[in-house]
C-alpha cells in the first residue's frame, strides 16, 4: 500500500481506537491497576482477544458488501432491528453519561470551575461540553470527526508512551505490591468489578456496527474504496493501538498509584485530579496544565466519537427497519435527545462517578453475546461473500470469544440471584 492509498484508507480504526480509548483505558485499566496490581492483566488481554473478531467484523462487512452491519441486522427481519435500536436505546444513556461525566470532570480540573465557583460544577460543565460536542457535528459533519480525532490521537499516543517509559523509570515492576490477600474477582463487588473492566475493554461489542458505519463514510468522504486486506490492515493499526495504550494505563495505575498505596476519589472533579496526577508525578508538577490538557482531549475525542456513533446508528437503524434511505433529520434529532438524556444521568449521579460507569459497562457487557452472534451469522452465512469470509483461525477465535462472553455473562446473573 503506498502512501497515498494508505492516508485515504486511514480513519476509521483510528476513530475506533478513539472510541476505545476513554474509560475503559484512562478510567477502568487505571482502576484496574491501582487497587489489584497486575492480578487483572489477564482479563485486559483476554477481552482484547475474545472482542477482536467482530470488531474486525465492523471492517470487513461494510467493505465487502457496501452496507453497515445495521442493514444486516434487518435480513434477520423487522424483529432484528427492533431489538437493535431498543437495545441501543437502553445502553445509550448510560454510556454517554459515564463518557460525557468523565470528559466534564476533566474540564472542570483543567480549569478549576469548581474550585472558582466552591461547590461541584461538574454537571454544569457537562452541559457546556456536549453543546460543543453536538455544535462540532452539525458544523463539522463526518470531515471535522476525522481530523479532530486523528490530532487527537496522535497527542495522547506521545503522551501516554512517554508517561509510561517514565513510571518504569521511576518504579520497578517488581516494586508493585501483589493483590490484597483477600482479592477474589469471582465474587462480591470484586466480581462486578471485573465485568465492568470487560464490558467496556477495550469497547462494548455492541459499538461494532459504526465501524461499519464510519468505514462507509471514509469511503464515501474520499471517493476510494480500498481491497478488504488494505482496509482490515488499517483497522488492526487502530486495534493495536487500543492494545498498547490499555496495558499502559494499567501499567501506570499499578506502578504509580499502586505502589504508593493510593486509592482513586469517586467524587467527579476529584476523580480527574486523580487520574492527571499519574502523569505529574513521573513528569513534574509543572507538566500539570499540559497533561491535564492531553487527558481532556482524549476524553473529548471520546465524547465526540461516542455522540456520532450513536446518532448515526439510530438513523442508519430506523432506515433499515423502514427499508428506506437514511435521513440526516434522524442523526440530528438522536444527536439532541441522546445528549439530554445523558445530561439527566450525570444530575443523577452527580458525586459517584464510578456507578454511572459501572452501570454502563455491566449493561454492555451483558448484550455482548447476542450481538457478537449476530454479526458472526452474518460474516459466515452464505449470502456474504465467499472471499471475504473470515479465515479459520479468526472463525475460531470469534466462537471462543462468543463462549468466553456468554459464559461470563451467565455466570454474572446467576450470581445476581
Amino acid at each position: 500500500m503506498n502512501l497515498r492509498r494508505l492516508l485515504l484508507t486511514l480513519g476509521p480504526g483510528i476513530l475506533f481506537a478513539s472510541t476505545a480509548i476513554g474509560t475503559s483505558h484512562l478510567v477502568q485499566a487505571t482502576r484496574a491497576g491501582a487497587d489489584y496490581g497486575f492480578a487483572l492483566l489477564w482479563a485486559v488481554l483476554a477481552a482484547n482477544i475474545a472482542k477482536y473478531p467482530f470488531f474486525e467484523f465492523g471492517t470487513r462487512y461494510a467493505n465487502a458488501t457496501g452496507t453497515s452491519l445495521i442493514a444486516g441486522y434487518r435480513t434477520f427481519g423487522k424483529w432484528a432491528s427492533w431489538t437493535y435500536l431498543i437495545l441501543t436505546t437502553l445502553t445509550c444513556a448510560f454510556v454517554m453519561g459515564g463518557v460525557g461525566i468523565v470528559t466534564a470532570s476533566f474540564l472542570d480540573h483543567l480549569f478549576g470551575v469548581s474550585r472558582i465557583l466552591g461547590f461541584n460544577a461538574t454537571p454544569h460543565v457537562a452541559v457546556v461540553t456536549f453543546t460543543g460536542c453536538v455544535g462540532i457535528l452539525l458544523i463539522g459533519k463526518f470531515a471535522a470527526l476525522d481530523k479532530v480525532i486523528k490530532a487527537i490521537s496522535l497527542v495522547l499516543l506521545i503522551g501516554t508512551l512517554g508517561a509510561t517509559a517514565g513510571a518504569l523509570l521511576h518504579t520497578p515492576i517488581s516494586a508493585v505490591p501483589p493483590a490484597p490477600a483477600s482479592f477474589n474477582p469471582w465474587r462480591g463487588a470484586e466480581f462486578t468489578f471485573l465485568i465492568a473492566l470487560l464490558g467496556w475493554m477495550p469497547s462494548a461489542v455492541d459499538l461494532s456496527p459504526w465501524v461499519s458505519i464510519w468505514t462507509l463514510e471514509r469511503y464515501r468522504q474520499t471517493g476510494y474504496t480500498p481491497r478488504l486486506r488494505s482496509a482490515l490492515r488499517e483497522f488492526n493499526l487502530g486495534y493495536a493501538f487500543c492494545v498498547v495504550l490499555a496495558l499502559c494505563f494499567l501499567l501506570l495505575g499499578a506502578l504509580l498509584l499502586r505502589t504508593h498505596d493510593m486509592a482513586l476519589p469517586s467524587g467527579t472533579a476529584a476523580f480527574a485530579a486523580g487520574i492527571i496526577g499519574l502523569y505529574t508525578e513521573v513528569l513534574g508538577p509543572w507538566s500539570a496544565p499540559f497533561v491535564g490538557s492531553a487527558a481532556f482531549a482524549a476524553m473529548l475525542g471520546t465524547c465526540i466519537a461516542c455522540l456520532d456513533g450513536f446518532s448515526r446508528s439510530f438513523s442508519h437503524g430506523i432506515a433499515a427497519l423502514r427499508n428506506a434511505p437514511v435521513r440526516l433529520g434522524h442523526e440530528r434529532t438522536s444527536l439532541v435527545l441522546i445528549s439530554l438524556g445523558a445530561l439527566l444521568l450525570i444530575v443523577a449521579f452527580p458525586e459517584d462517578i464510578r456507578t454511572l460507569l459501572d452501570l454502563g459497562n455491566i449493561l454492555s457487557f451483558c448484550i455482548a453475546p447476542p450481538s457478537a452472534l449476530a454479526m458472526l451469522i452474518l460474516v459466515t452465512r452464505g449470502q456474504f461473500p465467499e472471499a471475504a469470509r473470515p479465515q479459520r483461525w479468526l472463525r475460531w477465535t470469534a466462537y471462543l470469544g462468543l463462549a468466553f462472553l456468554l459464559g461470563l455473562t451467565l455466570f454474572f446473573l446467576r450470581s445476581l440471584w
